[in-house]
């Protein structure tokens, strides 16, 4: 194995300073990997780009002097140039570029205008960063072919027998910056998925070219053959499952990286890439530092198996300690006795609760309903029947146990932040029963303490700020979730006692675009409206 290395995505509202982005070196030379790759779409300032320029966000003269302190390390940047730009589409300056308007998160690569604004980033990383890989990012591009421009193309392409059109029109975008790299006298890398759903798109990158092939439910070797079958090399890309987790799903995290650390070495891959993502909505970088310790002495068991040609495939039935996250939890052991049990409720007996707990594919529901939508009734509305049962009951003893054994304040922080989503639930649904049986005062009283869940939250968000440079989104996330609990609240005072001539259901008189009279709520059921 040539290169061992993780990213950590600022790109996900992280707002590191330089002292926290030194503990990321010192962890990444520590746990024996040979790069750290920083994810950075819109969270770098460019200099292409001063109209993007977020607060919080790596300066090109932090990256410079990392770089100069680290110069055993390789800081590897990680840029976006088509798919993942919403950071940069969602602002005044940078809409002009966008595939489709307030839609998605794709730029148009048949605008002029961005293709040249994407050289001009190309050229940006190639002159700050040292590393001989530059990621030019290329996942999830899925909006191909969507503005009529781009649609178009496709058409005119595909009027030629046998021609995939969205893949000519992706290889044309990626082609050239990716042959700008080389010219650079750096190697280019990108993600490979899109080459997946459209292989004749390969052919337009040069050979040079580093396909970072992510599977994080299985073995890369499993769909890595076109790459290699097209003679390019590949990173394999396994994942510590944290955006689908309400912390980690610790046992999946250690049999991915474990299995991809293993086929690496017999497939004779360029490395392996242990990928983090959306550290936001509450998790904390600080409380998977052992975790990704536990990955690179993966890495380098694997590494040393293959040395002594004793390395061979796994069954998957034959995963006993991994199933466990046993490597995983030693690593919290390393730390304290208390660590290591506080990271196997979090990490394996909770989503042993299941519901939203549960191991699955998709980001956590119970995270993105509660804060994302800026109306956390919708975690009540999805989530009531399962967290006022069963599930509710088991999920809440393992977080209140789980706070109990929390070493510091960002693990408390993320047992927290379970258990108060837990009981927001549990406290609105007392509230709709009551309100539906004619009693809004009860209803108002039982709404009562979210605010002070919200309140509590936003002092987490705050420390998680300043220990690690985690997400000043979750600070006004949980601002604008109090706000609307006290809407609610004043609504059900107004309107609870029937004075409308009806009732307005639960979930109408939570939802942020409930009006007064609209009793066949226009806004929900006429699909227009609702853009």
């Amino acid at each position: 194995m040539n290169l061992r290395m993780w990213t950590y995505d600022l790109a996900r509202e992280q707002s590191p300073t330089f002292d926290h982005l030194r503990r990321l070196c010192d962890l990444t030379l520590e746990s024996g990997y040979d790069a750290i790759g920083l994810y950075l779409e819109h969270r770098f300032a460019y200099p292409s780009t001063p109209w993007a320029h977020g607060k919080g966000c790596l300066t090109p003269e932090v990256a410079r002097k990392l770089q100069d302190e680290f110069k055993s390390l390789q800081i590897i940047p990680f840029i976006n140039l088509l798919g993942h730009f919403e950071g940069f589409i969602y602002t005044e300056a940078g809409q002009k570029y966008a595939e489709s308007r307030f839609r998605g998160m794709q730029a148009c690569p048949s605008q002029t205008s961005f293709v040249e604004l994407a050289g001009h980033i190309v050229g940006d990383v190639v002159s700050i960063f040292d590393s001989e890989i530059i990621h030019i990012g290329g996942d999830e591009t899925w909006q191909l072919g969507a503005c009529p421009r781009c649609k178009a193309r496709v058409t005119e392409y595909e009027k030629e027998e046998g021609i995939d059109g969205k893949a000519r029109l992706y290889g044309e975008h990626f082609g050239p910056l990716a042959k700008m790299v080389v010219d650079a006298g750096r190697r280019p890398a990108i993600w490979g998925d899109m080459f997946l759903d459209h292989p004749s798109a390969i052919a337009a990158v040069p050979t040079e070219t580093l396909i970072f092939h992510w599977q994080y439910f299985q073995s890369c070797s499993l769909t890595g053959k076109k790459f290699k079958d097209a003679g390019l090399d590949m990173m394999y890309c396994p994942a510590l499952h944290t955006y689908n987790a309400t912390w980690l799903h610790l046992p999946q995290s250690e049999r991915n990286v474990t299995e991809n650390a293993i086929d690496a070495e017999i497939d004779k891959v360029h490395g392996v890439c242990v990928t983090t993502w959306e550290c936001g909505l509450f998790g904390n970088y600080e409380t998977i530092f052992p975790a990704i310790r536990a990955s690179g002495q993966i890495l380098h068991e694997a590494s040393k198996l293959a040395n002594s040609s004793g390395i061979t495939r796994q069954d998957p039935e034959t995963y006993k300690s991994e199933r466990s996250g046993e490597k995983f939890l030693k690593a919290y052991l390393l730390e304290s006795e208390t660590y290591e049990e506080w990271a196997r409720l979090m990490g394996v007996e909770l989503q042993e609760a299941g519901g939203t707990f549960e191991f699955g594919g998709i980001r956590s529901s119970l995270k993105c309903r509660l804060l994302l939508y800026s109306n956390p009734f919708l975690a009540w509305m999805h989530h009531r029947d399962e967290l006022c049962g069963e599930v509710g009951k088991k999920a809440l003893s393992v977080c209140e146990r789980a706070v109990v054994f929390a070493p510091d304040a960002s693990a408390r922080g993320v047992s927290d932040f379970a258990k108060c989503a837990i009981q927001f639930v549990q406290f609105a649904e007392e509230a709709h029963q009551t309100y539906a049986n004619g009693s809004p005062g009860a209803a108002v009283t039982a709404l009562s303490p979210c605010r002070q869940i919200f309140d509590n939250l936003s002092k987490i968000a705050q420390s998680n700020n300043l220990r690690i440079g985690g997400s000043l989104a979750d600070v006004e996330r949980c601002i604008v979730a109090k706000q609307h609990v006290e809407k609610v609240m004043s609504r059900i005072k107004q309107y609870g006692d029937g004075s409308l001539g009806y009732l307005p259901s639960f979930e109408m008189i939570t939802h942020p675009s409930f009006i007064p009279h609209d009793q066949a709520a226009w806004w929900l059921i006429n699909s227009w409206a609702k853009e």
